[in-house]
């Protein structure tokens, strides 16, 4: 009873020392607030620019032929180009043309395009016709010279020049390039089928018959997977979609509960350099109540972090054209991997206050590590982005298992079965830390 109301004194000791602590308390709560409202939105606006709004890009007929017009007609159903038509007749022209209209990406379509496409198409089609043997027999026939003269003209084919802006993703370049590739091939094939067509039947291809035969693709059904049996679905059963808020809530809410160590950290070296640790030996009391005392305290702190930016997430967001947060179906899963997190980047902070010699040493040593562990962890760069080592080395930061844990329940509707081999190693390395803070007051001989 009498070590009950010792550590509740010094709970209260402590949150009045931190109620002071004005630019301490900013640094916890308004500091992640602010960055993941920044980081949601820029990220939300890279998921909106790759996946809903369109790219703008310009396109420049030199040709003004059929086959250039399909092409104008094939990029504009792809879907991912807001496609608009500008003259030129060279690269400069084009790209005064980008950085005027702010267009991220150009073509040049040449201009004789859409005549040596139908040569190309005539020479595929009267090789096909002839590999079957039927130019002798049911068609006009070839003359040899003829076929080699249009094979010489379609290996002459002039190529697209597509222009980028540098700024463009790899990923989203290559994405450009796979979309143009196809509308061209789907162009080609359409002359190729044309052609073949007409040389057997002596008549143009029905529009009709031209459409089923091109548009009769197999649909395609995406359907996210999830590394546990619960499955990606939210709480009314329905299919939760990953977007900027699921991902960045859960992992800035990691890095904000670890930077208490600029507070806490900071705060443990103020009482050994002050001598509280001298005056309490004096005491009816141990420092491992006053230690105790601060993990209470600072754990709560990461608490109310926690409960901050997630409130944000599911209110604050959509008010800023955000996508709101959806909370995981099972709510005691989602408070016990917030406790052992804050608890972990709480044992994290007194280890180096108890190690570190002066407060600069702290807030130096501290903020480094904590960026660190962040970055390797895969809260800035996804881990499957890192190279093998980095992806090892992963393992070693306690974020990592952490952001895993908010991801499985965040992104895979995971349950606390699926979660408990995660948080295992949080907790080990938790009671490392424990020991290991024990050990240093030991060799201060604080304790």
């Amino acid at each position: 009873m009498k070590k009950m109301f010792k550590l509740s004194a010094a709970i209260i000791k402590d949150i009045r020392i931190l109620w002071r602590d004005k630019l301490g308390l900013t640094i916890m709560l308004a500091m992640p607030i602010l960055l993941v409202i920044v980081v949601t939105n820029i990220q939300n606006s890279t998921y909106q620019l790759v996946n809903k709004n369109k790219l703008p890009i310009l396109i420049c007929d030199m040709d003004t032929g059929q086959a250039s017009q399909q092409l104008i007609r094939s990029v504009s159903k792809i879907g991912m180009f807001k496609v608009m038509q500008v003259a030129g007749k060279n690269e400069k022209q084009l790209s005064d043309a980008m950085h005027e209209q702010d267009a991220m990406l150009g073509i040049i379509i040449p201009a004789n395009f859409s005549s040596k496409v139908a040569a190309k198409s005539k020479t595929i089609a009267d090789k096909a016709l002839r590999s079957f043997d039927l130019t002798e027999d049911s068609v006009v026939n070839t003359s040899s010279d003829t076929l080699q003269q249009a094979s010489t003209v379609s290996n002459d084919i002039d190529p697209l020049t597509l222009y980028y802006n540098p700024v463009l993703q790899e990923s989203l370049k290559l994405s450009v390039e796979g979309g143009v590739r196809s509308a061209l091939q789907m162009v080609e094939s359409r002359e190729t089928l044309r052609s073949l067509y007409f040389t057997i039947n002596e008549k143009p291809l029905p529009e009709k018959l031209e459409n089923e035969m091109l548009n009769n693709q197999t649909a395609i059904n995406m359907i996210p997977v999830s590394s546990t049996r619960a499955g990606a679905r939210g709480k009314q059963g329905t299919l939760v979609i990953p977007n900027a808020t699921q991902h960045n809530v859960p992992a800035w809410t990691i890095f904000a509960m670890f930077f208490i160590i600029m507070s806490l950290g900071g705060s443990v070296v103020k009482e050994k350099i002050s001598g509280s640790f001298i005056r309490l030996k004096t005491l009816p009391t141990t420092y491992i109540i006053a230690i105790l005392s601060k993990q209470i305290t600072y754990l709560g702190v990461t608490i109310l972090q926690a409960a901050i930016i997630f409130s944000i997430g599911l209110w604050l967001f959509p008010f800023m054209n955000l996508p709101a947060l959806n909370l995981p179906s099972d709510i005691t899963a989602l408070i016990i991997v917030t406790v052992v997190t804050g608890w972990c980047a709480v044992s994290y902070a007194i280890c180096v206050g108890v190690f570190s010699q002066t407060q600069e040493q702290v807030n130096g040593f501290g903020a480094i590590s904590i960026v660190i562990m962040a970055a390797i962890g895969g809260l800035m760069v996804p881990t499957f982005a890192m190279q093998d080592f980095f992806k090892n080395a992963a393992n070693l930061s306690p974020m990592q298992w952490c952001l895993q844990a908010y991801y499985t329940l965040f992104l895979e509707g995971g349950k606390l079965k699926d979660i408990l081999y995660i948080i295992a190693p949080v907790i080990i390395m938790i009671i490392l830390l424990q020991l290991l803070t024990l050990f240093g007051l030991k060799r201060k001989k604080l304790i």
